[in-house]
């Protein structure tokens, strides 16, 4: 019978017979034993292994899961997201320097109530965890638009990763350069956006209106500009994935100026963590000031 049966049937009579391995005495289990080898044409020492290990199987697979116990409850959740707009909604790596500081001052004007141990695990909390509870509340707060992974070309592969932690107190002239679309909740139509460059050594920024991103001599042509305001020549530039930026133009452009190019990973704020900083301080500041003191037009 042995011959006959396949590999699939050997399995389906092993896993019919292992319960019964188990629950049976001493003598019963070489009964088990004798049947299955009768049936299956194993080797006795295998039998008696192919059982433990399906006994063993069917012990993990009713067993039930672990769940991880969470370490932050939704109280430093709701602290952390009144620290993140309380700094104008910084990368966590820039947050988690800041909380020390905040924590005293919205407790004084009545922001956060926070016991003696909430406080503690509010400053022991890392920049990861920070972004991570706030996933959510980010991407409410862009109106519940998650941004579309993209094509990712070979001259997005040709161009260098540079992360927060690769600068290495550069000198003078290296720049995190990034756009600000100014379209509100929709990105739909033309509208002007902001290319910001952010000096990594000294924090000297240059704001740079476009009246739009169509053709990519536009950001060439920011780029020259910025070059005559900075009072130092540029060294390297650094850009996200954005196709603005990485496409056949503004890359060999950048490179025929012998300008360092790099590139963040994708999806990580805390790479650009400079000038997402000022993307926040400065340019959305100065256009929500400049929407607020504008003339309204009556109906």
């Amino acid at each position: 019978m042995a011959g006959t049966i396949s590999m699939g049937a050997r399995r389906e009579v092993l896993s019919a017979v292992a319960e019964r391995y188990r629950s049976a005495g001493r003598v019963e289990k070489g009964r088990v034993l004798d049947a299955l080898c009768r049936t299956t044409g194993w080797h006795r020492k295998h039998a008696v292994r192919a059982l433990r290990r399906c006994v063993a199987d069917k012990a993990v697979e009713t067993r039930a899961p672990r769940e991880r116990k969470r370490r932050y409850g939704l109280t430093i959740k709701d602290a952390l997201t009144a620290l993140w707009e309380a700094s104008d909604r910084v990368c966590g790596k820039r947050l988690v320097v800041m909380i020390p500081t905040l924590v005293p001052a919205l407790e004084q004007h009545g922001r956060l109530h926070l016991g003696g141990g909430e406080q503690a695990q509010l400053l022991a909390v890392s920049a990861a965890t920070i972004d991570r509870m706030l996933s959510d509340v980010k991407v409410a707060a862009a109106g519940g638009r998650r941004r579309r992974a993209g094509f990712y070309s070979a001259i997005r592969r040709e161009v260098p990763i540079r992360t927060f932690n690769d600068w290495n107190d550069p000198a003078p002239g290296f720049c995190e350069v990034d756009m600000v679309a100014h379209g509100g909740t929709s990105v739909a139509g033309s509208f002007i956006q902001t290319l910001t460059m952010v000096d990594v050594a000294t924090g000297w920024t240059e704001c740079l209106p476009l009246v739009n991103r169509d053709g990519s001599l536009v950001v060439v042509e920011a780029i020259k500009r910025a070059q005559s305001l900075f009072p130092w020549l540029l060294r390297g530039v650094d850009f996200d994935n954005d196709s603005a930026f990485m496409n056949e133009v503004v890359i060999p452009w950048c490179r025929g100026q012998e300008l360092e190019v790099t590139r963040s990973r994708a999806y990580k704020k805390n790479d650009r963590a400079f000038v997402e900083q000022k993307n926040g301080a400065v340019v959305r500041r100065l256009m929500d000031m400049a929407g607020s003191t504008a003339p309204r037009r009556r109906a």
